[in-house]
């Protein structure tokens, strides 16, 4: 679908999404142990048929907690729907964390992870760095993660800003993760002559995530795709025209 360029919307949204980033960027690292990252985000079908009963409830109530925090954020979702979610009590889900907390540290990695596995679906066989730029921004757009609520980061990153200092040192964390995957896919583009030489890979990179999670924060509050194909049109445009090296 090809939709003009709004000029002055795109950067309307490029300079409320960098504040975002900006607010997200504040260390807290003495609250990094509350979650360990990647340890749900690991999860595979044959590991989950060892784990002991116990371990599977524990992974269940990650799951139904990851759909509530992002859906209604940390102090919106509260521990009676969770329990109902999942059948348990109050003292069968504290039984496997030790806070709200450290819950809702690891169901934002897991809801994380699935978004992530979702925009990196289908790119492992694209060899050119930029088509595989323009694939990942067709995934944002046109793929929905299985946990509702939208993007991860960008609901984590508003909600914890005012809040809970390790909650935002975990969406810290998960847009630094996200802004290397993408600095090495354009890093290895100028390695193999397929993106121009000049290019800033830090500042491509953070123009891609500030593009498509502004314009997802105008889809969700218009009720409709048009920001997300806007951009998409947009980002395109630059990868051809801007990124990609002329022969």
């Amino acid at each position: 679908m090809t939709t003009d360029c709004p000029r002055k919307q795109i950067w309307g949204v490029l300079a409320h999404s960098y504040r975002l980033i900006a607010k997200c960027d504040r260390s807290v690292a003495q609250y990094r142990d509350i979650a360990k990252p990647g340890g749900l985000a690991q999860l595979n079908p044959g590991w989950y048929q060892t784990m002991t009963q116990g371990e599977r409830t524990r992974q269940r109530i990650i799951k139904e907690a990851a759909a509530l925090l992002n859906q209604y954020g940390f102090s919106g979702f509260s521990m009676s729907e969770l329990m109902k979610a999942t059948g348990l009590e109050k003292g069968g889900i504290y039984r496997h964390f030790s806070s709200k907390e450290q819950l809702a540290a690891e169901a934002f990695e897991y809801a994380w992870q699935v978004a992530i596995d979702t925009r990196m679906r289908d790119l492992d066989s694209i060899s050119s760095s930029v088509e595989w730029l323009k694939q990942f921004v067709d995934n944002f757009v046109n793929r929905r993660s299985s946990v509702p609520g939208g993007c991860p980061l960008l609901n984590m990153a508003i909600d914890a800003d005012d809040g809970t200092p390790a909650l935002r040192q975990l969406a810290l964390e998960a847009l630094r993760r996200w802004q290397r995957d993408l600095i090495a896919v354009v890093t290895r583009g100028i390695a193999r002559k397929e993106i121009e030489g000049g290019v800033d890979a830090k500042e491509v990179a953070d123009m891609i995530i500030s593009s498509l999670e502004g314009a997802l924060m105008i889809s969700r509050m218009e009720g409709n795709k048009h920001a997300l194909f806007g951009i998409q049109s947009c980002l395109n445009s630059y990868f051809d025209s801007r990124l990609k090296r002329r022969r």
